[in-house]
């Protein structure tokens, strides 16, 4: 909807919270991203309801993955126009509302979305499509049990049964919430489905059947149910090598700027839901090479002699991914536990820090000290440096591998824009 067609206080919040987003760039205290969208619902609480009307917009969900699947898919979905997204990262609605009123008009919008806030969200933006990636564990002294995740989806998409889906055929709890019983005395259908599979290497958030409490039982890259119906779909969108089939059986090479074979799959992921809009893989596929860094993530700067990459890992199963993305080069660890990453470390103990061993390993951050007994329990020599520019003194030239949590990440990326 443009701003000529929408209600008088829409049309207001609008301009106010494009106004504030800008002010607070112009003022160097962030991108603007959350602050004007907070500002603009607190005008008008329908906000993000006025300014989604007349978009088709796509929904990407998970707990892993969101920022970068979200920046392949508006890649995908910009072969057919203009693409509104929040690229920052701001997942909550606030960011949302902050996305489409800088963006303006567009016809179509690729949204990422923090997955506490997708049945929110949904209600809001009655997308076309929406991607639910995978659950696992993130932030234990805040965020719900991942079984209880999996019902608010599946509780969300009883309610829009319109919605197409894009689920991960390889992770259980998405598999379930992505396929609510129908229940046709309410009038109430099953969404309809598509599958992609791009593996699942974590798999300790899913040994347990959550429509009836059984085991899950593994096999190559099939897995069950033990005691209900439950068990891997088959997909219709596979990472085989290094590209993607599609549902017709046609290959397409995918060329990444991006590392790992994660990002295979989230690229996977961006080419099916492009397909919900009518994007052909054909057309989308060399759009994916053109993104080479997502928010800041996997960004490579050149300092005396060193090549350093940024990685961002914020819970077990996205540190096991960090390390699959990583080259065996130095390698500097940063973990925080502050708001935004989570008071609790704890989870540094599900995290197999194995395959560490026989590079040299540098340690910093808040919680440097329970990195540090992490890694002597796993048998992972380190050395603790306190600050960015000590890090790269202390390693030889050549690659530095940088993996850190959330709000390590970002002081890493602030120390790196002044040892610059």
């Amino acid at each position: 909807m443009t701003d000529a067609k929408m209600p008088l206080r829409a049309k207001v919040a609008s301009s106010v919270s494009r106004t504030a987003a800008a002010l607070s760039r112009a003022a160097g205290r962030g991108d603007g991203s959350v602050i004007g969208g907070w500002i603009g619902l607190k005008i008008d609480p329908d906000l993000l309801a006025h300014l989604s009307a007349g978009r088709a917009i796509a929904l990407v969900s998970g707990t892993n993955g969101k920022t970068t699947t979200t920046r392949l898919t508006s890649a995908a979905v910009g072969v057919l126009g203009r693409v509104a997204t929040n690229s920052f990262g701001a997942n909550m609605p606030s960011g949302h509302t902050s996305a489409l009123a800088k963006a303006g008009s567009t016809p179509y919008a690729v949204l990422e979305v923090d997955e506490h806030y997708l049945a929110q969200v949904l209600e809001a933006t009655e997308p076309h499509v929406v991607a639910l990636l995978n659950l696992s564990r993130d932030q234990l002294d805040r965020a719900k049990e991942v079984a209880m995740m999996a019902q608010l989806w599946r509780a969300a998409l009883v309610r829009h049964t319109n919605v197409r889906v894009v689920a991960n055929a390889d992770d259980p709890m998405v598999v379930w919430a992505a396929t609510p019983p129908a229940d046709p005395a309410r009038g109430i259908n099953p969404p309809h489905v598509t599958w992609f599979s791009a593996g699942q290497r974590w798999h300790d958030d899913s040994w347990v059947c959550p429509e009836c409490g059984s085991t899950i039982q593994r096999s190559g890259d099939q897995w069950w149910c033990t005691g209900c119906a439950l068990r891997r779909p088959e997909p219709q969108w596979v990472v085989e090598d290094e590209g993607v089939l599609d549902p017709t059986g046609a290959w397409h090479k995918v060329s990444l700027q991006l590392p790992g074979k994660v990002n295979l799959g989230n690229a996977a992921t961006a080419l099916a839901v492009a397909a919900e809009f009518g994007v052909r893989p054909v057309d989308a596929v060399s759009r994916l090479g053109i993104v080479t860094s997502v928010a800041g993530r996997y960004a490579q700067v050149d300092k005396d002699g060193r090549n350093i990459r940024l990685l961002l890992a914020k819970n077990p199963a996205s540190w096991l991914e960090a390390f699959d993305m990583a080259d065996d080069a130095p390698t500097l660890l940063s973990i925080n536990a502050r708001d935004p990453d989570g008071l609790d470390t704890s989870w540094l103990f599900d995290v197999d820090f194995a395959p560490l061993r026989g590079r040299q390993v540098l340690i910093t951050g808040d919680r440097a000290y329970d990195l540090a007994v992490r890694l002597d329990v796993n048998d992972v020599p380190f050395q603790h440096v306190r600050a960015f520019d000590e890090a790269i003194r202390s390693v030889p030239p050549g690659r530095l591998e940088v993996i850190a949590n959330y709000t390590a990440f970002q002081d890493i990326r602030a120390e790196l824009d002044r040892v610059i």
